[in-house]
């Protein structure tokens, strides 16, 4: 939504600022030309692959490395999924100013992951494949959630690994056979 608000804030007064230039007979004689020059200002700002496409990242300069930490960092915590926004999105704020080159590409193809399958991954419920497993961020984080869980829910609040997790809520089991813990 944000990338459509901003492609509408710069194409608009492109739009207008062309048609007041252009004359009446010229616009209904050329109209194609009219939308010609604005056809890739959509596609480059609701393209997912401008932060996939960072082959030569420059930190050398602080402006450009603070524009692109920001961008990161609000990537990795407006997903649209909570909890994944609340769980890389910490992890990115804690670490971003300790990586390297190396280590903002391999964040950058984390971020690139769906969120269902991130999800999944990180909680244990599938098994991410070997080109996920061995990425660094994705291992870090998998960590922090991994430790996270042992300590604040109790195993059997948690589908067995490799299974998916219950879902909804369980509120009319209250006699002998409901769980000790949690709502499964």
């Amino acid at each position: 939504m944000a990338n459509l608000r901003r492609a509408l804030v710069f194409t608009i007064p492109r739009i207008l600022n062309s048609s007041n230039r252009t004359s009446v007979t010229t616009s209904t004689l050329h109209s194609h030309n009219l939308y010609r020059p604005f056809a890739g200002t959509f596609s480059r700002f609701l393209s997912s692959n401008e932060a996939s496409s960072l082959n030569n990242i420059d930190l050398s300069d602080e402006e450009s490395k603070r524009r692109l930490f920001n961008r990161l960092i609000y990537r990795s915590k407006q997903r649209g999924y909570l909890e994944l926004d609340l769980v890389l999105g910490k992890w990115v704020e804690e670490h971003i100013q300790s990586m390297d080159e190396n280590g903002i590409k391999s964040l950058v193809h984390v971020l690139d992951l769906e969120n269902p399958d991130l999800w999944k991954w990180l909680t244990g419920q599938e098994q991410p494949p070997d080109a996920i497993n061995t990425n660094p961020v994705f291992s870090a984080v998998r960590e922090k959630v991994m430790n996270n869980l042992d300590k604040h829910a109790s195993p059997e609040t948690r589908a067995v690994p490799g299974k998916p997790w219950v879902r909804g809520w369980d509120d009319i089991k209250k006699g002998r056979d409901a769980p000790i813990a949690g709502n499964q």
